[in-house]
């Protein structure tokens, strides 16, 4: 018998490459368990926990209240899954930004600034003329800044509602736009187009900011929702002065890049317009250090624990398709009243994560993974059986799926899929096995395909492979 790896797959294109097949909707797990040094667990289920006045835009736990903009409406979101509505903060269609001080929460939506104040439950917006149009507002050290993309601003520090023009600021080290703001370490990060520069409060009677000589990074975001707090760092989806998009790291200086050439190629299959929009946000979840950068049709999935502890990087593509891709209807992460609380980018759906199923909202969704080149060194080779090894029994109630597999010899075309039984709820001895799998000549490619309804990790795939002479 021989162990074929599954963590990761590879197909080809039109173009002169071998590519990466990351896994669908399957998250690899780095884990000794006797039958491998890892396995495929299915990516977490969705669960539908009431609805709201609109489509998720964003969230936030505050002193231990979910609040979340769904569609125009700021509301607060039960545990229970009951909405509230607090007030109207307009919808330009885009995502939100949310942070809070002592008193008030913020929230930068529509191009405006508002503050909700639970103590009086008040929405107010900050009128001011100065203000100008907010794109991104961040809270630090009892100041509420935003950026209109040319200019840094600060509210007075007494007064959130009241802004000097004499007390601007700017990121001027390179002419490109401020896109977006972020907190880290009590430092203010202004990410631009190409570049992003460091701010830290040194006082004054002017701007209070000033910017750290030598923390400069010479890589900027592309869009505003495209950057988050990640491992002690700035996660970003964006690149330096004419160069291609990519996923970085950003910290002390220098921008790490996370994203391999199969992320980048991805990248590259959409508009700047269109990356522009992305969101990343961080999970920090059962050891994992997961970070989620949603595409339009996908979201991709890095997690940089099992990196660490595999020594590769470690990707997943999640959608909320049955066939093909589409739109991952989980965003806007927040860790509240002991579970995971998510809003739906396409419907007023609100839900939480789980890992004891693997559909969302109720619907079934697809899995998919692939192995590595099978090469027999040109001498041909039959494959009397494959087996993948894993936990079954954990399938939908009621349910009895089937999960298939097909091959390719160029990377390109596939061979027609061959179906067998996953096994029915309870039925943990079932073994999956396919006999008479065919030949190759000189080398070939194994892909495994199923659906939420069986809900099966994976451990382990091995091949009885009979070598062949020509």
């Amino acid at each position: 018998m021989v162990q074929i790896s599954i963590l990761n797959g590879i197909y080809t294109d039109n173009g002169p490459d071998f590519r990466t097949s990351y896994p669908v909707n399957m998250v690899a797990v780095p884990k000794t368990n006797g039958i491998s040094e890892g396995f495929l667990r299915p990516a977490d289920g969705i669960v539908a926990n009431g609805t709201g006045p609109g489509a998720d835009r964003g969230g936030i736990n505050w002193s231990g209240v979910c609040y979340r903009v769904m569609g125009s409406k700021l509301v607060t979101v039960s545990s229970a899954g009951n909405v509230t509505v607090l007030g109207d903060v307009g919808n330009d269609g885009l995502l939100v930004t949310l942070d809070y001080s002592f008193e008030l929460l913020g929230i930068a939506s529509n191009g405006n600034l508002f503050f909700y104040d639970p103590a009086t439950s008040i929405l107010a917006q900050n009128t001011d003329p100065d203000l100008g149009v907010v794109i991104d507002v961040v809270w630090v050290d009892g100041y509420w800044m935003t950026t209109d993309g040319e200019f840094i601003v600060v509210t007075e520090l007494n007064n959130p509602f009241a802004v000097n023009p004499l007390k601007y600021g700017s990121s001027e080290v390179d002419p490109d736009p401020v896109v977006a703001l972020l907190k880290l370490r009590n430092e203010v990060y202004a990410l631009n187009r190409n570049t992003i520069e460091v701010f830290s409060n040194v006082g004054g009677d002017l701007f209070p900011f000033q910017r750290i000589e030598g923390a400069q990074i010479e890589d900027g975001a592309i869009g505003t929702q495209g950057c988050c707090n990640f491992m002690e760092s700035v996660a970003f989806l964006g690149g330096g002065f004419n160069e291609a998009p990519g996923i970085y790291m950003g910290v002390n200086a220098i921008a790490n890049k996370i994203s391999t050439q199969e992320i980048d190629d991805i990248l590259l299959e959409y508009t700047e317009t269109q990356l522009s929009l992305v969101k990343l946000e961080a999970r920090n979840d059962r050891a994992h250090e997961f970070l989620y950068v949603h595409l339009p049709d996908k979201t991709l999935l890095f997690d940089a624990a099992a990196t660490e502890q595999i020594k590769q990087p470690v990707w997943t593509i999640l959608t909320s398709s049955i066939v093909g891709d589409s739109r991952y209807r989980a965003q806007n992460f927040v860790w509240c009243f002991d579970k995971w609380l998510v809003g739906d980018p396409t419907t007023s759906n609100i839900g939480y994560m789980v890992k004891d199923i693997s559909s969302h909202y109720g619907d079934a969704v697809r899995w998919e993974f692939g192995t590595t080149i099978v090469y027999a060194e040109g001498r041909g080779a039959i494959f009397n059986s494959l087996e993948l090894v894993g936990l079954t029994g954990s399938v939908a109630f009621g349910e009895d799926p089937t999960i298939n597999t097909s091959y390719s010899v160029d990377g390109q075309n596939w061979s027609q899929q061959k179906f067998i039984n996953a096994g029915t709820i309870g039925q943990r001895a079932k073994r999956l096995v396919w006999f008479q799998q065919g030949w190759m000549r000189n080398w070939r490619i194994q892909r495994f395909q199923g659906t939420s309804d069986a809900h099966i990790p994976f451990a382990r795939l091995e091949a009885a492979i009979e070598p062949m002479a020509f």
